[in-house]
């Protein structure tokens, strides 16, 4: 009786310690930062945002983006939009988009992304300055 016992506990223990989730990141753990934050009016803008894992300060590759959108919300003019396209990546942990600047004025990029491996997504929202 005393050995169905203890093979009982040893059983419940390693059937305990299964059950416990793996910690992880929160969306607050990443941060997109603009390589370039003042551009020129333009048409052809390539816009390049790094994705860093804050606790380890290293560049976050494999990001799944999916939700962008350029705007002129800064200057109260939430309905003027510009189209944004996804470009190849040519750098670790960056990635590249290409719109149309096409106004002097604070633009806003908005992003939202989900890091390979954790549950939250991560938002932000990025100011941007274009002069002529």
């Amino acid at each position: 009786m005393p050995h169905t016992l203890s093979r009982f506990c040893a059983a419940f223990v390693a059937a305990s310690l299964l059950s416990v989730p793996a910690a992880q990141a929160e969306a607050t753990d990443y941060a997109f930062e603009l390589i370039e934050t003042s551009y020129p009016v333009s048409d052809q803008a390539v816009l390049t945002l790094r994705l860093t894992d804050l606790r380890s300060q290293q560049p976050v590759e494999g990001a799944i983006i999916f939700a962008t959108r350029v705007d002129m919300e800064p200057d109260g003019m939430a309905m003027m939009t510009s189209e944004i396209t996804a470009l190849p990546i040519e750098t670790s942990g960056e990635y590249r988009f290409a719109t149309d600047l096409s106004m002097e004025g604070n633009w806003q990029l908005s992003i939202a992304a989900k890091v390979q491996g954790e549950a939250e997504t991560v938002h932000t929202r990025i100011l941007i300055e274009v002069q002529e």
